[in-house]
């Protein structure tokens, strides 16, 4: 892991990159698997099962009893966690529904937004090497509190043709509407054009590895809509010296474990706490069923000491986190300098983990710089938007001439007769 003592702005570039992962490689073998499944549906899915997740297969579809068996392999424990996980995410996305409001822009001239839900949305859930049944949460929650009709899950199986009963559980109690038993690029292939099982969704959410990005840039060309471009998962922790370093090192380390491609950042002002942050780093690293990702991750993470709090804020505004933590005495301030950053923890006893599972927010976030632009996933991510209007006889009269002319200047005589034929019948 590198640091970096007071590098020169004209350095920084360097410093903000991340992790390349360049999908166009993949995309020759992306598009014969997708081009198959769009062909031969079912058949290509459970073919591409047996080739990539090593599975065996007579039916993509979670069956009746799987479902109702799934609540018994979970322990109380993790049922009432993922119940409390639920209901704070349902609270935060349920204040997000939007409230239209009818404007008349001129006399007679009324206009209005509706927002619609998204009929049918596809879920991707990633199996790998983690049960990730809080994505579950964090994608069908709010789909539901939304008003989709129909919100269809993929996720890959285990060797045994199971989904993790976790999985199921939240699933269940999310609203889920049906579950399938295809990962990777067949998965999305599936949802994007729709096979026997599988149903044809109109956006597809949730994030998956390289091969999965790759599968959702070629689909949303021209197929399909997607919730966002999607990199390794990354963290930048803003601290300075009254910062308490084992707290920087948990959560360096809860983002490291993610995977070998992930990334950590530490900014600092204080130099002094950088030994105190490695060595807390270290001792804890020891203790990691997952160390081998996390050091393979830390091999590309950074600690950059700056001079001063512009110079931090400024540098994390260029890096746009995916996940952004504030411990600093005046992390209020600077938090609201930030304008680049999928999501803002502030304060010492707010973790990443937090949002990753149970405060509320979503963990399904803008990562590589994407941030820049885009959102994290949020109620507005499942509805769309539809605009009204409705002008009455004054209204026309006030505003055909406007009309007219500007559709006259614009050489599209079709466009002004549609105004001049109503005011004439006026």
């Amino acid at each position: 892991m590198q640091t970096i003592i007071n590098p020169k702005q004209q350095d920084w570039k360097a410093l903000l990159t991340r992790p390349s992962m360049d999908t166009t490689n993949l995309f020759d073998q992306v598009k014969t698997v997708l081009e198959e499944v769009r062909t031969h549906g079912d058949s290509a899915v459970l073919k591409y099962e047996a080739l990539y997740d090593k599975v065996s297969l007579t039916q993509l579809a979670v069956t009746q009893s799987e479902w109702s068996a799934a609540s018994d392999l979970v322990s109380p424990e993790l049922k009432e966690a993922i119940q409390v996980a639920l209901h704070n995410i349902e609270c935060f996305h349920a204040a997000q529904r939007f409230e239209p409001i009818k404007v008349e822009t001129a006399p007679g001239v009324n206009c209005w937004q509706k927002a619609v839900p998204i009929e049918r949305v596809g879920l991707y859930i990633p199996g790998g090497t983690a049960p990730l049944f809080s994505t579950v949460l964090m994608l069908a929650v709010p789909a539901r509190i939304a008003g989709c009709k129909e919100i269809v899950l993929c996720t890959p199986p285990n060797a045994a043709g199971e989904v993790h009963p976790a999985i199921l559980y939240a699933a269940q109690l999310a609203g889920v509407s049906k579950v399938f038993k295809a990962g990777g690029i067949q998965a999305i292939g599936a949802m994007t054009y729709g096979t026997e099982s599988v149903p044809q969704v109109y956006k597809i959410m949730g994030p998956g590895n390289q091969y999965v990005t790759a599968a959702k840039q070629l689909v949303s060309l021209k197929d399909v809509a997607i919730d966002m471009p999607a990199g390794p998962s990354e963290v930048l922790i803003i601290a300075d010296a009254a910062a308490n370093p084992a707290f920087i090192a948990a959560d360096f380390l809860s983002q490291a474990e993610h995977g070998i491609d992930s990334q950590s950042m530490l900014v600092t002002t204080s130099s002094t706490l950088v030994p105190a942050v490695l060595q807390a780093i270290e001792e804890q690293l020891n203790q990691l069923p997952r160390q081998d990702i996390a050091r393979k991750a830390l091999d590309h993470s950074r600690i950059v000491v700056l001079a001063n709090d512009q110079e931090v804020i400024d540098f994390t505004n260029a890096y746009a986190p995916e996940h952004l933590i504030i411990q600093t005495d005046n992390y209020t301030e600077l938090a609201e300098q930030v304008v680049n950053a999928g999501s803002v923890f502030m304060g010492q006893y707010t973790p990443e983990s937090a949002g990753d599972y149970a405060s509320g927010t979503n963990h399904t976030l803008p990562t590589n710089g994407y941030a820049k632009a885009y959102s994290g996933v949020n109620l507005d991510s499942f509805t769309k938007k539809i605009t009204f209007q409705e002008i009455t006889a004054a209204g026309i009269k006030n505003l055909g001439p406007t009309i007219e002319v500007m559709a006259a200047n614009e050489l599209l005589e079709a466009h002004k007769n549609a105004v001049t034929v109503r005011l004439k019948s006026l």
